[in-house]
């Protein structure tokens, strides 16, 4: 049984130009109070193909957690665009919040992220390289897929 159950994730700026960083406010509950901070993560990931494309675009720790219910903001920077393959920017990706607890990974949020122009020209005719400042990201916030794996909660 998790100590820790995320109970909700809200995306707060979405739609966005795709250069905008990322913010997920973030609402968990945990069962019994635990000495050790929890592990937070967002990554980007940048190809379909590979995952050495994968941006690692924020970890912070939160803790010592108290029971009860929690809640922080999330913010991480958009992905170095630089790091990703041109072909693999525009159309759908994914972005990923993990939480680990004593450096097991227990839960894993992916949502997909449509990366498209808004202005009807660029969509029908785009360009050869990707014109940043006029790309626009929609992460679909309402379709998340959870993955949790069971972990020794305490030490001994």
């Amino acid at each position: 049984m998790s100590i820790v159950n995320i109970t909700n994730i809200r995306v707060l700026n979405n739609p966005t130009l795709f250069t905008e960083d990322y913010q997920f406010e973030i609402t968990f509950e945990c069962i019994s109070p635990l000495p050790d901070d929890l592990e937070w993560k967002i990554i980007y990931v940048g190809s379909s193909e590979s995952d050495q494309y994968d941006q690692v675009l924020d970890c912070i720790m939160v803790g010592p957690v108290p029971s009860g219910i929690n809640q922080f903001i999330f913010q991480a920077p958009a992905p170095n665009p630089d790091r990703i393959p041109q072909s693999e920017i525009l159309d759908v990706t994914v972005i990923i919040i993990t939480c680990s607890y004593n450096d097991q990974e227990f839960v894993r949020v992916g949502y997909y992220v449509n990366n498209e122009y808004i202005e009807e020209e660029l969509r029908e005719n785009p360009p050869e390289r990707v014109v940043l400042d006029k790309l626009y990201r929609n992460i679909l916030a309402d379709k998340p897929r959870v993955t949790r794996r069971p972990i020794k909660w305490q030490c001994g």
